[in-house]
């Protein structure tokens, strides 16, 4: 009787590593599944010019020099939803005759295309998007998120916060108005994976705003990545680390830096700046697109 509750058991227990096998096995498939199915589009968000590279270090390396950014948005396509990432410098720039300049001198910035018209390349429209997400509230992440008011709004609380402040809406009002419009939020605090599965993930790296982040994807095509937001804006930046004089908070950035390459190094991942134009040119495109 012994030996035969004895066999019993020992069935069972090889059933039962056998099922976890399967079990582990649907898991594993399920995930390169999402993996293969996860796809990303960058697009053109418009361009600035920074006649004053002075203000993007603390110390005086680029007095006197100028460069051109490029300013991308990013659709992320997931079986279980899309995702807006960034929304470029306003819409009210395209169809203008001559690039605008700030007051101050300071930037030069055009737009030549809508995100209406762009997402018609992928056959999309922003009602297809269940979430839009930024960086940050700038003026030049911010431009088309209005397009965006049946979306859920994934934003850092301490963004929210600080972009629906009092001293945001009186010194800076069109960053306030750009996002005004957006009334499905939800507000998250620190890293946060959108899916679930953990191919698109918000990560906290504050110190450029109060609730700066930046977005992990982990692709079969692509393989993993990162995109920056503002944490570094062109190559200079990141090897030698300089921060712009206009950071919120620059021992917040620094920290930020290194936890960035930290999660980079340990996850393996190519990171693309969102400003560098050689980056740009490097993102997967719609083929239309590149038509």
């Amino acid at each position: 009787m012994k030996k035969y509750i004895t066999l019993l058991i020992i069935v069972a227990l090889f059933a039962c590593k056998e099922t976890n096998k399967e079990v582990a096995n649907v898991s594993e498939s399920e995930e390169e599944i999402s993996k293969t199915e996860v796809k990303l589009y960058s697009f053109d968000g418009g361009t600035v010019v920074v006649n004053t590279l002075g203000l993007f270090a603390q110390d005086e390396t680029y007095k006197g020099q100028s460069k051109e950014f490029a300013d991308a948005f990013y659709v992320i396509q997931h079986p279980k939803g899309n995702l807006m990432w960034d929304a470029g410098l306003s819409e009210s720039l395209v169809g203008l005759p001559e690039p605008y300049t700030s007051p101050d001198g300071a930037f030069t910035v055009s737009r030549k295309d809508s995100v209406l018209s762009q997402l018609k390349l992928i056959g999309m429209t922003p009602d297809d998007f269940q979430y839009i997400s930024l960086s940050h509230t700038h003026f030049d992440h911010s431009g088309h998120a209005d397009k965006f008011k049946n979306s859920t709004w994934l934003v850092q609380n301490e963004e929210f916060d600080f972009v629906t402040g009092e001293e945001v809406k009186a010194n800076n009002p069109e960053m306030y108005d750009a996002i005004k419009d957006l009334t499905n939020i939800k507000k998250i605090n620190g890293d946060y994976d959108v899916f679930g599965d953990g191919t698109v993930v918000l990560k906290y790296m504050p110190g450029h705003t109060p609730g700066h982040q930046v977005l992990f994807l982990d692709l079969k095509e692509h393989g993993p990545l990162l995109l920056s937001g503002d944490l570094y804006h062109f190559y200079e930046n990141r090897e030698y680390k300089r921060i712009p004089i206009f950071n919120y908070d620059v021992a917040q950035t620094r920290e930020s830096m290194k936890k960035f390459e930290a999660f980079a190094k340990e996850k393996k991942a190519k990171v693309y700046l969102q400003h560098q134009k050689d980056d740009f040119d490097k993102m997967p495109k719609a083929p239309q697109y590149l038509n």
